[in-house]
């Protein structure tokens, strides 16, 4: 029997946050939320990325590994857990916003940090086009990411496609869920919802991860 770990991810407002929050209501596992707004960078960053990049990957990435270390006991009780993030998210970010010279000393921290790290056993790929993400960061009104830039999204999203393939390469053992977002409005609509809710159900009952 294993643990249920499942992580929710995905671009900028495609809805990382809205569906663990119901994975984690409906199967009663723990949920894991990351830090956004409390990162002190993060207004700055989307104004001038290149001053204030590594300021803010170095926030998340120092927060993040916080967060995923606690979750050890958690699991260690045998207590399921959803999270709105997995921590390679990091390397996407940084190695689109860093120099080059920074990245490398970033992915040495980052490889140091992780090592020992609890690993997910499902991942749910959540996408969308750049329409629907920008129409969707409209509507939440966070004031930081009015900042964000069209052109900067097209960049994010083609940089997660290439990440989830080559995360499915490298762990081909580790179940990964595309869900489209342009396809699927599991928030508005409770039949889309459902069609996802039973994709998740019967990953997890494939892989005998159970409570």
């Amino acid at each position: 029997m294993t643990v249920p770990f499942v992580t929710v991810e995905g671009p900028i407002g495609v809805g990382k946050t809205s569906l663990s929050s119901i994975v984690a209501e409906t199967l009663q596992y723990h949920l894991l939320k990351e830090i956004v707004d409390e990162n002190p960078f993060l207004g700055k960053f989307y104004d001038n990325i290149e001053e204030w990049s590594f300021q803010t990957e170095m926030f998340f990435l120092c927060n993040r590994y916080k967060q995923l270390t606690d979750i050890h006991s958690i699991l260690d009780q045998q207590r399921p857990v959803v999270a709105d993030y997995h921590i390679f998210k990091n390397l996407i970010f940084a190695k689109r916003t860093l120099k080059l010279s920074e990245y490398v000393k970033y992915e040495a921290i980052y490889n140091i940090l992780t090592a020992d790290m609890p690993v997910p056993n499902v991942v749910i790929y959540l996408h969308a086009t750049v329409d629907t993400l920008m129409q969707r960061i409209e509507m939440r009104g966070r004031e930081f990411e009015r900042l964000i830039a069209r052109d900067y999204m097209e960049q994010l999203v083609n940089d997660y496609h290439i990440f989830i393939e080559q995360f499915e390469r490298q762990h081909p053992e580790i179940p990964v869920i595309r869900v489209n977002g342009d396809d699927y409005d599991f928030v508005k609509n409770p039949n889309d919802l459902q069609q996802v809710m039973a994709i998740v159900a019967d990953t997890l009952n494939k892989r005998s991860i159970t409570k």
